[in-house]
């Protein structure tokens, strides 16, 4: 079960709100203008909360006239902006633009919630900060002694009635991330509570991360179990040992041994393998419920939220693993192990058959170039109708014909990690990448019709303040010539399990270590520039907003700092010059040829002059959205048609250059001239792909 969704959605109704309302704390309303307001509207937060969640669910979408009319829903704060959103609206249909207005209708009401109910509430993540880097677990093991919070009893109340319907003998927690951590040990206490005889296990990203140095008994008054990284092995170990008299092995376990917390890994099996994992199966979880709100101030944000997103992975890990920053000492970036396309396309077809939802998030640390090449075409040998999007690095793979296959494939957008815009940066991360590499990747994306999400880094180890504000004009010039649409910056966080920390002396900077008894990722420390790399993100994020926009491009640097900066040092046509390209002639002969386009209908023309006749073809090919012709020799058009068919999505073996060459030469002479003639730049701009 998903008790989050089940949570919000008890939460968010109209006997949900009447609850709340009369759980409000009145001192805290009366301090504060924002829930005063909202308190007294609370009869039209409750007449039309439950249909703005049919709404975003998908089930009313006839309401979006109404909510875009603005008289519809109660407004507070959250709304106080909304002529600075003309700009957005103007670019959003119907629906979109009424569930931006939904999302701020609720986020009121979160808003109220925390003011006014409970400080820890959060819509997606409840009490992150109690999660987030904590070292001891004190904080948390105080916050669960104090008796729950009336969003605590709601939660409660929701699994109880799952417990008692289902009478398991293990309850498995996931915690991906910090937010989730105090609501899976509230939930877990509840458990050993009433239910002694239950055993209860935690596992996912934050364990996984975080607690590989735990040594807090404390936390086994909880949990019976907390097992690391990929969960398939361990889980079925928990349970044989649940049923069984033999002496029980564990696989990346903790537990408490003789009063002490002890880490069992003794299981001689090995873990499964990618292919043997199979599918997600989703049919306990409320499809149906699910609520897509959407956030028009960055792209890739309104990506993740808005809509329904089948969840898989193209390759367990990453197959670079290099990045400085990254935890790449642990197993699920360290062990790489990829998945064919064929059992990649299989497991679509039984999601989209499972869940009626076509779309497909892959969440791969790096999908690799030649697996995403690889799932395109079988996505369209299969004839599916999919929209799907994952992480990537700018590869130089992803060339002109490689991003348009993708696109042909069902793909709308891709994330990446430029870091930071700076060479000398950039080789020190081992990022692998050069910003001139990145830029022609992004246009190459761009012009295909995919959406490029960059992730953006400042203050990394040895970071100065005039590379920052470099890295800044490096990213103003991306958004400025339209070849990234959206990006997020971030502040460097030194991570335990990075090569920079475990090696922080050769990257100039010292940790601050603590006795860890809990939490063990997030490390502070001091660099030797002792630059306040802080003071920087508000005018990054700033600027990086209004660049999304299309806004400020010609505002000095300057302008988005409260404080003096140094004037870039990058020219300011930088990015504009990386993507010059020079006309090659050159291509390898192992190169997979693929043709896109639909079969041409030819008519012959015969032509005289002085006596004498010959035959021409002209070729006419329809596109979805052009038409086009091409005039050849009758040789030349016939041997065309061919090479078409035979190098169709339909022709399970592809062929390559070099056989097409050959091919070609056996009846004609002189290929190259034919094959970067204008006639066929033609065919290679609308479909003729060298892959």
């Amino acid at each position: 079960m998903d008790l989050g969704i089940e949570v919000i959605l008890s939460i968010f109704s109209k006997t949900g709100l009447r609850q709340l309302f009369q759980q409000a704390d009145q001192e805290a309303i009366a301090n504060n203008e924002n829930s005063k307001r909202i308190y007294e509207l609370r009869e039209d937060y409750m007449n039309c909360v439950d249909s703005v969640i049919q709404f975003l669910q998908g089930k009313n979408q006839t309401l979006a006239r109404q909510i875009n009319s603005l008289n519809f829903l109660p407004q507070a704060s959250r709304f106080a902006n909304l002529e600075d959103l003309e700009w957005a609206f103007g670019n959003m249909g119907i629906q979109d633009q009424a569930k931006h207005l939904a999302t701020l209708f609720l986020e009121d009401l979160s808003d109220f919630i925390v003011d006014a109910v409970d400080v820890n509430f959060g819509f997606s993540r409840y009490a992150e900060k109690l999660g987030r880097s904590a070292n001891s677990f004190d904080e948390l093991h105080a916050s669960l002694q104090e008796k729950p919070t009336y969003i605590d009893s709601i939660t409660l109340t929701i699994l109880a009635k799952k417990i008692a319907s289902v009478q398991p003998k293990l309850v498995c927690f996931s915690v991906p991330f910090p937010g989730n951590l105090y609501a899976a040990f509230r939930c877990a206490q509840w458990i050993k509570k009433n239910y002694p005889t239950v055993k209860v296990a935690m596992g996912g990203g934050f364990p996984n991360t975080e607690l590989r140095s735990l040594k807090d008994k404390r936390v086994f008054d909880y949990f019976d179990f907390i097992t690391l990284d990929d969960g398939e092995l361990p889980i079925e170990l928990l349970v044989k040992n649940s049923s069984s008299e033999t002496p029980k092995r564990y696989k990346r376990t903790f537990l408490l041994q003789a009063g002490e917390v002890s880490y069992k890994n003794d299981s001689p099996l090995s873990d499964y393998k990618q292919a043997q994992v199979g599918t997600p199966d989703y049919s306990d979880l409320l499809l149906d419920q699910y609520v897509s709100v959407i956030e028009v101030a960055n792209p890739m944000h309104s990506l993740w939220t808005d809509g329904r997103w089948n969840k898989l992975t193209m390759a367990h890990g990453c197959y670079w693993a290099k990045c400085s920053f990254c935890d790449v000492s642990l197993d699920y970036i360290k062990l790489y192990e990829p998945v064919t396309a064929k059992l990649l396309v299989d497991r679509m077809e039984e999601l989209i058959a499972a869940t009626g939802e076509t779309g497909f998030h892959f969440v791969d640390e790096a999908a690799p170039p030649a697996l995403m090449r690889e799932l395109a075409l079988e996505i369209l040998r299969r004839k599916l109708t999919v929209t799907w999007w994952t992480n990537i690095r700018f590869e130089k793979s992803f060339s002109k014909d490689l991003c348009q296959l993708l696109a042909a494939s069902g793909c709308i957008a891709v994330s990446g990690g430029l870091e930071v815009a700076s060479e000398r940066l950039l080789k020190l991360i081992e990022k692998g990448v050069t910003v001139e590499q990145v830029a022609r990747v992004t246009q190459n994306l761009t012009e295909a019709g995919v959406m490029v999400h960059a992730y953006l880094m400042y203050g990394y180890p040895t970071q100065t303040v005039q590379e920052t504000i470099d890295s800044l004009e490096m990213v103003r010039q991306l958004f400025e010539l339209g070849i990234v649409q959206s990006g997020f910056w971030h502040q460097f966080a030194l991570t335990a399990h990075s090569p920079i920390g475990l090696n922080p002396e050769a990257y100039g900077i010292s940790p601050k270590l603590e006795k860890i008894e809990f939490a063990n990722n997030d490390v502070a420390f001091t660099d030797q520039t002792n630059i306040d790399h802080s003071k920087y993100n508000a005018g990054l994020k700033k600027s990086l907003y209004n660049y999304m926009h299309a806004i400020g491009f010609d505002l000095p640097l300057q302008e988005w700092f409260a404080f003096k900066v140094p004037s870039t040092t990058i020219p300011a046509n930088y990015i504009e010059n990386c993507l010059i390209e020079q006309q090659h002639f050159n291509t390898k002969p192992s190169a997979k040829i693929l043709w896109l386009g639909s079969e041409p209908t030819s008519k012959v023309i015969s032509k005289t002059k002085k006596g004498q006749t010959w035959k021409n073809v002209q070729l006419s090919f329809n596109g979805k959205t052009s038409h086009f012709e091409i005039n050849l020799t009758h040789e030349e058009g016939t041997w065309l048609i061919k090479m078409l068919k035979d190098c169709s999505i339909s022709t399970k073996k592809q062929m390559n250059y070099q056989q097409i060459k050959e091919d070609f030469e056996n009846q004609l002479e002189n290929f190259e001239l034919f094959w970067y003639s204008k006639q066929m730049e033609k065919l290679k701009e609308s479909g003729l792909l060298l892959l």
